[in-house]
């Protein structure tokens, strides 16, 4: 274990008016799991570009297995053992595992007719897949696969390269926790044989259970190395937002008003949501527990006239409303913020303040200095972190650019505000800051629902949660009574029972 494989030292890296890397030093052993933290923006992405070729150090070293490495260059990273397990999966869905895991690398029969040797391209996939322990079939189509066993296809292909140490970048993102489990269970397989691994993650408790050391960036900057048993959790936050964050979830309690959002035995049109009853009031944050297909979002999108209802109704401040579209949800003042904030949520090709403006836009003659105005309004009050206003959204971190698809949907007269997985893949810091937007909307008298798959968040700021389980509500828990055992029993057996 105390074999080092990567060294790098004192990398440096800088962009036109940033200095992304500024003395970055990181040391992985042989058959370690080596935690990565960081706020969005502290650099980890730009030190895994340097050390997988896509940039090149302005100063510092770069060693693997003490060999100096100079510069990387992607096919080099390659040949080093330097694989990557990416948030955002790269895979050819029509395409079989076996032709995933070896594309560009297929075996011929004869390369210049073009016949594959599909005898030896399975039987050497099924070798990857049988050292990896996990139970895919190496002619399986990747689109027949739920998203845990496509990021066993991306592991796979990483091994199949001779990968020696494999980057995973917020690989849990998407994943059940029966299917984190999985993974961490292969990644410790790799670690027995001697593949180390750097691990990113925001999730505090993923660290902990997963990784062996840890390192900390902040503002592009090393901030120090520790051994996990040996640091808290108060500790490595203290080191990544250089202050304590005391109360990780600032949760404020205001006086409960009327009831604003009420639906009655609604169900979609698939079978799939079935007789949802709930309602939500002024002065509360409701929370909406669940395993991952448990059918929370569907329900939202319901309220949001994203899909079809096919049974039941919905009522806002005791009217009956028909919700055929979105555009008869927002001009009744309902807005979804969408899990996938990349794809559903903003244009990334988009500026700051294009996305900002973009729900209010209603006169075909533009006053751009009237949209500039509130777009800078929305910058300051969101602190939104951003060189200006014309920058592309896509160019912004996580946090930020949840904070814009806020900031777009406070520029309407929204009364009830939907979060769905508000915090997923931000910072810490980023956290706390959307957790006291979502207090200041309740504050102001709006209604907040947020769905979460983070129990430690729900428990610690809603003042209700309703449990789905198998598209039915299975349980209802008020803040005082609500605990994990308590959600995850309603949200695993609930919906036999």
């Amino acid at each position: 274990m105390s074999e080092i494989f990567l060294r790098m030292e004192n990398i440096h890296k800088k962009f036109p008016g940033v200095y992304a890397l500024n003395g970055i030093n990181l040391e992985v052993r042989k058959g370690e799991v080596h935690g990565l933290l960081g706020e969005n923006g502290a650099g980890k992405s730009t030190l895994m570009k340097v050390l997988g070729g896509v940039h090149e150090q302005d100063e510092g070293k770069i060693y693997v297995e003490d060999n100096d490495c100079g510069f990387i260059t992607p096919s080099k990273a390659a040949k080093l053992g330097i694989g990557f397990v990416h948030q955002e999966l790269n895979l050819s869905e029509a395409l079989t595992v076996a032709e995933n895991v070896f594309m560009g690398r297929l075996p011929y029969k004869n390369k210049s007719l073009g016949i594959v040797n599909y005898k030896k391209l399975y039987s050497d996939t099924e070798l990857i897949l049988e050292r990896l322990g996990i139970n895919i079939k190496a002619t399986d189509l990747v689109s027949d696969l739920e998203t845990a066993k496509k990021q066993m296809v991306e592991i796979a292909k990483a091994i199949s390269l001779n990968a020696k140490i494999i980057i995973f970048d917020e690989p849990t993102t998407s994943l059940s926790n029966k299917d984190v489990t999985s993974l961490f269970n292969v990644i410790n397989h790799l670690k027995k044989q001697g593949v180390s691994a750097i691990y990113i993650s925001h999730r505090l408790k993923e660290i902990f259970d997963i990784c062996d050391r840890v390192t900390v960036l902040r503002d592009g900057t090393y901030i120090g190395s520790s051994q996990v048993k040996d640091i808290s959790q108060d500790d490595l936050i203290n080191m990544m937002v250089g202050r304590s964050l005391s109360n990780l979830f600032p949760k404020e309690v205001f006086p409960q008003g009327d009831v604003v959002l009420e639906t009655e035995g609604l169900c979609d049109t698939t079978g799939r949501i079935k007789d949802i009853s709930v309602k939500a009031r002024k002065g509360e944050i409701l929370g909406f527990a669940g395993l991952v297909g448990s059918g929370r979002t569907e329900v939202m999108r319901l309220i949001f006239g994203a899909d079809k209802i096919g049974k039941g109704h919905v009522k806002i401040n005791g009217k009956l409303v028909k919700l055929k579209s979105p555009e008869d949800a927002i001009r009744h003042g309902v807005c979804l913020l969408t899990e996938d904030r990349k794809k559903q949520g903003l244009s990334l090709v988009m500026s700051v303040n294009d996305n900002i403006n973009i729900t209010n836009l209603k006169s075909f003659l533009l006053n751009h200095k009237a949209l500039r105005q509130t777009g800078e309004k929305f910058r300051e009050a969101l602190l939104i972190k951003t060189s200006n206003l014309d920058a592309l959204a896509g160019t912004l971190s996580g946090g930020n650019q949840q904070k814009i698809v806020l900031a777009k949907w406070l520029n309407t007269n929204s009364e009830i505000f939907i979060f769905d997985e508000p915090t997923k893949g931000i910072d810490v810091g980023a956290k706390a800051e959307i957790y006291h937007i979502m207090n200041d909307l309740v504050r102001k008298g709006k209604v907040v629902i947020m769905i979460s798959s983070e129990l430690p968040e729900l428990l610690g700021m809603s003042d209700r949660i309703y449990v789905m389980c198998e598209g039915k509500i299975t349980g209802e828990l008020n803040r005082e009574e609500a605990s994990q055992e308590k959600i995850m029993a309603l949200a695993t057996v609930g919906g036999a029972n």
